[in-house]
């Protein structure tokens, strides 16, 4: 089961995962526009259109039936505190091998969501027979800091990352960024938890000392056209781009002088893995867990500091860093999507084999 910011990571696996060994079928909301059908099909797999939760007796209705008519050794649920109900479920149907995994945790500014993630995190541990995580963070959070559970990094082809000079200067050419200008980064889905107005204000107190700062939102969302209005008002539009979905985020990174996520939660904060492999300095909320730290050159600093975080990227500016040494610097072994996809095989194939339900199938 899929949901929210999840697909990419998903995807990612099961691109790598031994597909003769281990072979994925998609859940997802009926209304979903983020799938990849067509590839998913393409490599073997099959796509289920569901009732979202919030029509919660269809939805589990609907559930129950598939789990009972589809004989799914191992359903693997990917949506946080929202995993209770398609295990419960899975757990009725009689699916041996139910596994709960943390993409995210929980902060300020989205009362509801919250009031609804604390009602169901101490049922977490009720339906589940695997728990993992995308951190340590992430799963203390929310399976208990004494739970057993096993970290999945949310991994990457690094290759695709490292730094490359002559992209750095093709990408930064196509955006329009001249020799000279500081271009700050931001990658992420505009919805209260990536706060992305923040950095606007940061920006808006930047540009007096900065005046060749340009700042990139990579992404869409719900929150984008407040955000764009915010910019407006504080009259620094020109000095923003709005690019959007993009599928060359890694050429991106490339061009970037500086990463920023200033979330209010992270379970991880990949995208700011995927900055550090590509060279690029980042400045962090700290509300994102210092596991996302594999320079030993990251900052991470409040939100309600935000004149250290204007300082911090003032700093980053005057300094000339060597992107290619700060590459090869990282200690992102473990981020690798090869040897990762490797463990989930094994993992899958283990749990499937000693619950008895194993039949090469997802």
């Amino acid at each position: 089961m899929l949901g929210g910011g999840v697909e990419s990571v998903v995807m990612n696996y099961y691109r790598h995962i031994d597909r003769s060994k281990v072979q994925f079928d998609f859940l997802v909301d009926a209304d979903s526009t983020r799938v990849p059908e067509e590839e998913i099909k393409a490599l073997g797999g099959r796509v289920f259109r569901i009732p979202p939760y919030q029509h919660p007796l269809r939805y589990r209705k609907e559930l129950v039936r598939l789990f009972h008519e589809e004989h799914w050794p191992i359903v693997h649920s990917h949506i946080n505190t929202l995993s209770v109900f398609p295990l419960s479920a899975a757990k009725k149907a009689g699916v041996p091998v139910r596994i709960a995994h943390s993409h995210s945790t929980m902060g300020k500014g989205e009362f509801a969501k919250n009031m609804m993630k604390l009602a169901l995190r101490p049922l977490s541990n009720l339906y589940p027979t695997e728990r993992f995580a995308c951190s340590e963070y992430a799963g203390k959070w929310l399976f208990g800091r004494d739970a057993d559970f096993t970290v999945i990094p949310n991994a990457i082809e690094l290759e695709k990352f490292h730094f490359d000079p002559v992209l750095r200067q093709e990408t930064r050419k196509e955006l329009g960024i001249a020799d000279g200008m500081f271009l700050i980064g931001h990658v992420g889905r505009f919805m209260p938890q990536k706060n992305q107005a923040f950095l606007v204000d940061v920006l808006a107190e930047l540009l007096p000392q900065k005046p060749n700062t340009v700042l990139a939102f990579v992404g869409d969302g719900p929150d984008r056209p407040s955000v764009q209005q915010h910019a407006q008002e504080l009259g620094i539009g020109d000095h923003i781009l709005f690019l959007g979905q993009r599928t060359d985020v890694n050429h991106l990174y490339q061009a970037f002088d500086a990463f920023c996520l200033p979330s209010r939660y992270e379970g991880l904060g990949m995208v700011a893995i995927e900055a550090q492999v590509a060279g690029c300095p980042c400045v962090l909320s700290d509300q994102v867990p210092h596991e996302a730290d594999i320079s030993g050159k990251t900052s991470f600093i409040s939100l309600e500091n935000k004149s250290s975080w204007i300082s911090t990227v003032l700093n980053i500016s005057s300094q000339t860093a060597n992107r290619q040494i700060e590459t090869s610097n990282t200690c992102a072994e473990k981020y690798d999507i090869s040897a990762s996809a490797n463990r989930l095989t094994f993992l899958y194939v283990s749990s499937a084999e000693s619950a008895n339900g194993w039949e090469e199938t997802l």
